[in-house]
């Protein structure tokens, strides 16, 4: 399967994976044919990539970080958690209830994501959704999880470490509706109340006695700034908690790479160079380094063009040097299709460099430096 720009899609293509609804439950299964309405349709919610079948890419398998029943598991907690609390029944439920059911999901999640061979955080399932936050909230706690993993956390650590992240954003169910869901730009004073949220999640966490107190500075902290440029206090360098740090991270790189129906999703390697230039003012470099080394910042499925003007497709990660892929060139340097695809190794052609992402599908990004060293 390949990943493309959904104006480049056809009525009469194949859908190559799952697409969700806001609960976590199948809406479009793989296989299912395109049709010109279903294009319109998924567009209308601001999904610019789709995962589609061809000839050329069917043997190409994308791995999911987890399984449908740990997603249905994972958004059906988050959405009767966050609900009681927003429709205050919070206080009338059993002591114990709330944490049990999010530990429960959150292991549910660190065994997928054992299995998960790549160990690498790779584009999430395509997702139609109402409920960002609900939506953004799991993707945050998975790609914090395989951090906190890949940082040899213990059980005990990860544990808190994840409810910190599954949790962080629980303050915006405080927040109005009207404000938090806002489609058009916030005023000075709506800023205000959206980044009271911090202060907001942090006070119902520090009072239920089975969260872990260093969850609840999770919710506290994720928005300050290693320079002092963050709220809700200003604090900097390590008066942040490491956790919070890593959060902070996920949480930028997440809401730029998840459809939002006002603005376009970033790829990933996008998004890293966003976050780069946040290096040693708003994030840790050595954090953002690593960040870095876990994410597929060229996926799995995505059409790069490479400096030789050869075209091809990501058919496998390095996890060892995730910025040099495996490509299975289709197309030659003077853009003429090949009988025969052959695929390169990028950790082996040290020459090679990709310098146009998604170019097969007319959406361009620029020229970027895969001649790195790893």
């Amino acid at each position: 399967m390949r990943l493309i720009s959904i104006s480049q899609c056809q009525p009469g293509m194949k859908l190559g994976k799952n697409i969700y609804s806001e609960d976590g439950r199948v809406l479009l299964g793989a296989n299912m044919e395109l049709t010109s309405s279903i294009i319109r349709r998924l567009q209308s919610f601001g999904i610019d990539f789709l995962y589609i079948f061809d000839a050329l890419t069917e043997d190409i398998i994308v791995p999911d970080m987890i399984r449908d029943e740990t997603r249905l598991k994972t958004m059906a907690t988050i959405r009767s958690s966050f609900g009681a609390i927003m429709s205050d029944t919070h206080q009338r439920r059993s002591a114990n209830r709330f944490d049990k059911d999010l530990k429960t999901a959150l292991d549910m999640i660190i065994e997928d994501l054992q299995e998960h061979k790549e160990g690498m955080i790779m584009l999430m399932n395509i997702s139609l959704s109402d409920h960002y936050l609900f939506q953004h909230s799991m993707n945050v706690c998975i790609f914090s999880c395989m951090l906190g993993m890949s940082k040899k956390y213990s059980r005990e650590q990860l544990t808190t470490f994840g409810l910190g992240a599954l949790l962080h954003d629980l303050g915006k169910t405080q927040i109005p509706p009207a404000i938090l869901n806002k489609k058009t730009k916030l005023t000075e004073e709506e800023f205000e109340i959206i980044k009271m949220h911090t202060e907001k999640g942090y006070q119902l966490l520090r009072n239920e006695a089975n969260i872990p107190l260093l969850t609840a500075h999770c919710a506290y902290q994720h928005h300050e700034r290693i320079d002092g440029s963050g709220y809700p206090r200003g604090i900097k360098g390590t008066e942040i908690h490491e956790y919070a740090q890593w959060i902070g991270l996920v949480d930028s790189f997440d809401a730029m790479t998840t459809h939002r129906i006002y603005r376009r999703t970033m790829l990933p390697h996008e998004a890293i160079e966003v976050i780069y230039t946040g290096s040693g003012s708003l994030y840790d470099k050595e954090k953002i380094e690593v960040f870095r080394d876990k994410v597929a910042m060229y996926p799995i499925g995505v059409s790069v063009k490479l400096h030789s003007g050869e075209v091809g497709i990501v058919v496998g990660i390095n996890p060892s040097c995730p910025q040099r892929p495996i490509i299975r060139i289709i197309e030659g340097e003077g853009g003429q299709a090949l009988n025969a695809p052959y695929e390169i190794d990028l950790t082996k052609e040290l020459s090679a460099m990709i310098v146009e992402i998604n170019y097969a599908t007319g959406s361009e990004s620029g020229t970027i430096n895969s001649n790195v060293n790893c």
